[in-house]
């Protein structure tokens, strides 16, 4: 009981506008394991905030003064072990695959439910990859119009590690990459099969003879 009390998720918060940021801290603060350790205005607060910090997780909008939301989290992702989540209004083709380029581990629309962004906070922490339904969908169809062959064989063998039970870190390791990069070849694999996580992509795979256990 102590551990889960003592170890809860740290959260930096990142957004423009001073009312989001508000509402964000009201519903991510009554969340038991979940705390808010900042907040920050743009880009450059944001850096700065992560280098003192030190958060699990850095909740992040796309639109912003200074740096963009995709150079800070390309800077985040290549300076630091955090976790960015992209919370934003905007949900164009251009904007999620640059997000997810940088190495943001999911992407989520304002309008998701509470729950919705708990869980999804939670799953990043845990380097966890999620996406908006919307923006799963429009993932998929950009990779179907500029990748028609299915699965690449790096994304298979990352794949097949997930279904020995790997995790990004180890997985990372093995095919000495960063874990930037295996959560974007995660992102694309879930978007390729349709699915949502890392158990339903190891189960359509495996339906699909893509990869075999043992």
């Amino acid at each position: 009981m102590s551990g889960s009390a003592d170890r809860r998720i740290r959260v930096l918060i990142v957004d423009d506008h001073p009312v989001v940021r508000d509402g964000l801290v009201a519903v991510l603060g009554a969340q038991p394991d979940l705390e808010v350790v900042g907040e920050a205005g743009d880009g450059e607060a944001a850096l700065a905030q992560v280098a003192a910090l030190t958060p699990d997780v850095a909740l992040l909008d796309l639109q912003m003064p200074g740096l963009s939301g995709v150079d800070v989290t390309a800077a985040i992702c290549a300076r630091h072990p955090v976790q960015v989540l992209v919370l934003t209004a905007y949900e164009t083709q251009a904007d999620i695959t640059a997000a997810v380029r940088a190495g943001a581990v999911g992407y989520l629309l304002k309008d998701a439910a509470r729950e919705q962004l708990c869980d999804a906070v939670r799953a990043a922490a845990r380097g966890e990859s999620v996406l908006s339904p919307t923006v799963a969908a429009k993932l998929l169809d950009h990779i179907r119009h500029n990748d028609r062959e299915g699965l690449s064989s790096r994304e298979i063998e990352v794949l097949d590690a997930v279904a020995r039970g790997q995790g990004n870190k180890e997985i990372a390791r093995a095919l000495h990459v960063s874990e930037a990069t295996v959560k974007t070849h995660l992102l694309h694999i879930y978007a390729k099969l349709g699915v949502a996580d890392r158990t339903a992509a190891v189960t359509t795979a495996l339906q699909r003879g893509l990869i075999r256990l043992g």
